[in-house]
């Protein structure tokens, strides 16, 4: 939220009560408040603790705190680091993986190389995984994941699609984490950051068993219109080392969810009761690209405000998930501030209508802004000081078209990932005048 966002009662401070339930989705979701809760005691013997994600580092952090200092390795986005007394840290690219990348994957799994049946493994994985464990597979080049990667991020697939992709790629991915660390017992912690909390897509799924095939990853690259590098097909024709559920090199590995979309909307819901408005949860699994689904939110939206009376209180929706843009323009945004912007295009300056949308992790594509706040005023605004909204949006500019009208949220890391967040609030008649 920008300078002149208000925080008092009515209109004028909305923004700043959005940005409200937006920090409380975050705050609930931070490792070191639901962490703690899953960690069993600390086991006796040899203990690694290894990870990678956005949250990964403060994860470790967590862990830390409750069992001192340990032994392992946790590679997270740029930024993203965390002061750790005995886990190293390594820092790597994202959203599309690069050679620090791939060389701290490879001290990773030299960690895991050789444990036995005492040893004991805590793998903290958060998404952003998918671009930060990165051990391209056999005869794949680092330059070939880049490849599909940025095709991937352009085509508009839903990440389901994109981490069936990746694993097939990898030699980490699709349960070969957990495989890599047999026989020793293992512990997987992680936030979810995927529709419908999928384990085998969270990161896609380094320590879940998966049952695609590499057929599937290239069916799913013709889906979404992929041309990839031409040994990208000839290893997916060579097959993948994607662990098959069942497999007994699984049979030691436990996978357990620690934070979730739907505990942050139902956290951002109860502060929004405890001031008087009403609730609606959309869902925390939307998907489909951004400027659709805010054109869909938008009629949503007007069509309650004709509903609305005079003296009833306000009406949230809230909704969380992970839009996708097909990139046609070279502007600078993201699934949220495309949402936003598309939204206030056709909400058309509707009276008493107010949003945000921002990403739980701050980053909103491969920027460090979260997302948008959209008011009555935003293209009003906008046109006083220049900014085409239109224009902005074919180029999908979104980012600089709210950065010249002073609507960005900014959180820098937030050291936590759980995708989306959506907040569309409709004011009564009498409110909004």
């Amino acid at each position: 939220m920008q300078a002149g966002q208000t925080a008092g009662p009515g209109p004028a401070g909305i923004p700043a009560r959005l940005r409200a339930l937006f920090d409380r989705a975050v705050g609930v979701a931070d490792p070191m408040r639901s962490l703690a809760a899953f960690l069993p005691a600390r086991p006796a013997g040899r203990v690694v603790v290894v990870g990678a994600g956005k949250a990964s580092a403060r994860m470790a952090e967590a862990v830390e705190a409750a069992w001192g200092p340990c032994e392992g390795l946790v590679i997270t986005r740029y930024g993203y680091g965390r002061p750790l007394r005995g886990i190293a840290l390594a820092e790597a690219a994202h959203p599309v993986p690069d050679r620090a990348g791939e060389q701290a994957t490879a001290r990773l799994l030299a960690l895991l190389d050789g444990l036995g049946e005492a040893d004991f493994v805590l793998a903290l994985i958060s998404g952003g995984a998918s671009a930060l464990l990165v051990a391209p597979a056999a005869g794949l080049t680092l330059a070939d994941k880049q490849a599909v990667n940025d095709a991937l991020l352009a085509s508009g697939a839903p990440i389901s699609a994109m981490n069936v992709v990746r694993k097939h790629l990898s030699r980490v991915k699709g349960g070969q984490l957990a495989a890599a660390a047999w026989p020793a017992r293992m512990l997987a912690l992680v936030i979810s950051d995927v529709p419908g909390d999928d384990l085998s897509l969270i990161g896609s799924g380094p320590t879940v068993g998966d049952e695609t095939g590499a057929a599937d990853a290239l069916a799913l690259l013709s889906r979404w219109g992929i041309s990839p590098p031409e040994a990208v097909i000839r290893a997916l024709r060579a097959g993948s080392g994607v662990i098959r559920p069942g497999d007994r090199r699984l049979s030691r590995t436990q996978t357990r969810l620690i934070a979730a979309p739907m505990q942050s909307l139902a956290a951002a819901a109860a502060l929004a009761r405890e001031q008087g408005w009403e609730v609606r949860i959309l869902g925390d699994a939307l998907e489909g690209e951004a400027r659709d689904v805010a054109r869909a939110h938008a009629a949503m939206a007007r069509a309650l405000a004709d509903t609305r009376r005079p003296g009833e209180p306000p009406l949230l929706l809230l909704s969380g998930g992970e839009l996708t843009v097909t990139r046609t323009g070279a502007g600078i945004g993201g699934p949220n501030a495309e949402y936003a912007l598309a939204l206030a295009l056709a909400l058309e300056g509707a009276p008493g209508i107010f949003a945000l949308a921002g990403d739980t992790d701050g980053v909103d594509g491969a920027a460090e802004v979260a997302g948008a706040i959209v008011t009555p005023d935003t293209l009003s605004r906008a046109a006083a000081c220049g900014a085409d909204a239109g224009a902005a949006l074919a180029a999908n500019d979104a980012h600089t078209f709210f950065r010249q009208t002073g609507d960005q949220v900014v959180t820098g890391p937030t050291l936590t990932n759980v995708n989306d967040f959506r907040a569309l609030l409709v004011l009564a008649p009498a409110a909004a005048a």
